[in-house]
């Protein structure tokens, strides 16, 4: 690695860091560095994840971002991107969000995988990840970016650990057998309003997928899924913003229902 590139990622490692700790938006990594590379932007992510992990952190899972193809062409990508979950940023199902622990938040529904067994690339395939998922709950994703006004790049929002928050994990456990997880229908309610209708179809068409791609792109990286994770698949639809006192509900055919407030 060059002297150049070593600067680059500890340096944007610290203005995020720097972001986090004084809770201020910090201008776009890519408009300081406009030849940032994605290799890169994964470097600082794993950084500041490893540096979380030795202050006593455990990472619980993975998320994956940019599953549908309209935001795919508004960063200009052709591949989705992943980000790290930590114990600290789950949040218990119908519990209340303080806003003070976030920056410019935004809710997404998906469909999380819960492993039991591990997934290695790089051949992982649909029926691979059935097979070594223990249930899918239904799951509400709080996307938050340090990045100011999300004026993000691809290369921004994987520093930016996905641009990933917090996440909320529902009750209802099912199996996935015998069920097309391509049907499954999922509506977004703000304060009891619906906003937003997606499906499983929606998401590189079918969620499985998605968790697939991600076991195969860690295999990059020499990382594996391990059992006992969670994997936040992709939004089923637009990310909704939220703002203190709004109430956010997931309803999703044979899952049941998810929630969060925020104050």
């Amino acid at each position: 690695m060059s002297n150049q590139v070593t600067y680059r990622v500890h340096h944007a490692y610290e203005l995020l860091l720097q972001a986090e700790v004084e809770k201020e938006t910090v201008l776009p990594l890519t408009d300081l560095y406009p030849d940032m590379t994605v290799d890169e932007s994964y470097q600082v992510q794993m950084r500041a994840i490893n540096q979380k992990v030795r202050d006593g952190q455990r990472i619980v899972g993975k998320k994956i971002g940019l599953t549908s193809l309209a935001m795919q062409k508004l960063l200009g990508v052709d591949q989705p991107d992943y980000g790290h979950l930590l114990n600290s940023m789950e949040v218990s199902n119908k519990d209340v969000i303080s806003m003070d622990r976030l920056f410019q938040p935004k809710v997404e529904a998906e469909i999380a995988f819960v492993l039991h067994k591990d997934l290695k690339g790089p051949s992982i395939t649909i029926d691979d990840v059935l097979d070594a998922t223990e249930y899918i709950v239904p799951a509400l994703e709080i996307v938050d970016s340090r990045i100011v006004d999300w004026r993000i790049k691809l290369q921004d929002t994987i520093a930016d650990n996905a641009s990933s928050g917090l996440f909320v994990i529902g009750d209802k456990r099912i199996s996935t057998a015998d069920m097309d997880l391509t049907k499954i229908e999922m509506n977004l309610f703000r304060n009891g309003e619906l906003v937003n209708v997606g499906y499983g179809l929606d998401v590189l068409g079918n969620p499985a997928t998605c968790v697939a791609w991600l076991a195969n792109k860690l295999y990059e990286y020499n990382v594996t899924l391990k059992a006992g994770e969670v994997i936040l698949s992709g939004a089923l639809s637009a990310a909704v913003n939220v703002q203190k006192g709004d109430r956010i509900t997931a309803g999703f055919t044979h899952l049941g229902i998810v929630e969060v407030t925020f104050s």
